[in-house]
């Protein structure tokens, strides 16, 4: 599925150990920055703030320029500050004296769906302006990066859709309640459950695949398992702000450092074998299909309402994040 760039005597076994320690760094980065609410606010405005001066002044004449990379760095970096205001964000209200948080403000919880959904219809876009204007093969004027279009892309262009289709719950949105181990305060999505996010990481890497066949093997694998493992084991309930934070961190880091995964000697590039395109997207709409007729099966058999409501409340996996929550 991949090639190794062996350039300047890289192996196998020192990408792989780039890969770990990519993997690694997304983990730590994000625990240490949910964990402690300045350390946050710093990587998600402070540090983009400073990053974009550089970008557009010393760097100009390195960094991603296209419309996607700009996009993806800024509406990831936008997820992230959002989710911090919902999180950290609270006033004394005037009329009842009382404290009230952004959190409590129903309206602001179509946020986090609004920006996931932001985020899939852009990789969504790409996939099909990649099917139809580079059938075939060719190389991507934006990029410099050779991508081989064909109907595996609009099979992840259409999985992508139901993706964002079987986005329910948001107005569940809660905040996990602060603990001595944890102090974190999670933005926990309780309906957001573990079948979605498998299906997300699925069609997430097929589109890396397609779209993105040099950047894969860090973007793809390890930048979607980071998040995905945070959010089954000590970030219960929280995948989509894992996956917000260390897809800006990796965004940020990417765009600042291009040359690790196009040129370095740690680049991994694709083999552009048609089969594992066909597969991987395949496999993504197969289990994107599968959500969405099972989303049908509990709305017609509870009678909910997914996107005014949750949807999935009955299920042990929801009733466990929902316990966390303040």
């Amino acid at each position: 599925m991949f090639v190794f760039n062996y350039a300047e005597g890289a192996t196998a076994f020192s990408v792989w150990g780039v890969w770990l320690i990519v993997f690694i760094a997304l983990f730590v980065f994000n625990e240490v920055a949910r964990r402690w609410k300045y350390v946050g606010f710093f990587c998600f405005v402070i540090l983009p703030i400073i990053l974009s001066s550089l970008w557009f002044t010393v760097l100009r004449d390195t960094i991603y320029t296209d419309w996607f990379h700009l996009a993806k760095v800024y509406s990831a970096t936008a997820g992230c500050i959002g989710f911090w205001c919902i999180r950290h964000v609270k006033w004394k209200s005037k009329a009842t004296g009382k404290e009230r948080r952004l959190a409590d403000v129903k309206w602001v919880l179509t946020f986090p769906a609004l920006i996931l959904a932001i985020n899939i219809i852009e990789a969504v876009s790409r996939d099909f302006q990649i099917g139809m204007q580079y059938a075939g093969g060719g190389i991507l004027a934006d990029e410099a990066m050779y991508v081989l279009g064909g109907s595996w892309n609009y099979m992840n262009g259409i999985a992508g859709i139901l993706n964002i289709i079987t986005i329910t719950g948001w107005f569940g949105i809660c905040i996990k309640k602060q603990t001595a181990k944890d102090g974190s305060k999670d933005m926990l999505w309780p309906d957001m459950l573990w079948f979605w996010i498998i299906a997300y990481d699925l069609w997430n890497f097929a589109y890396t695949y397609n779209c993105l066949p040099g950047h894969a093997w860090y973007c793809g694998f390890a930048l979607l398992l980071a998040p995905t493992l945070c959010a089954f084991t000590v970030g219960k309930g929280a995948w989509l702000q894992h996956r917000a934070q260390t897809l800006a961190i990796w965004c940020m880091f990417a765009q600042t450092f291009p040359a690790f995964i196009d040129q370095g000697t740690f680049a991994v590039a694709s083999t552009y074998n048609t089969l594992p395109l066909f597969a991987f997207s395949l496999i993504a709409l197969v289990a994107n299909i599968g959500i969405f007729i099972y989303m049908i099966y509990k709305i017609v058999k509870t009678k909910r309402n997914p996107y005014l409501g949750e949807l999935y409340t009955d299920l042990q996996k929801y009733q466990e994040v929902k316990a966390l929550a303040e």
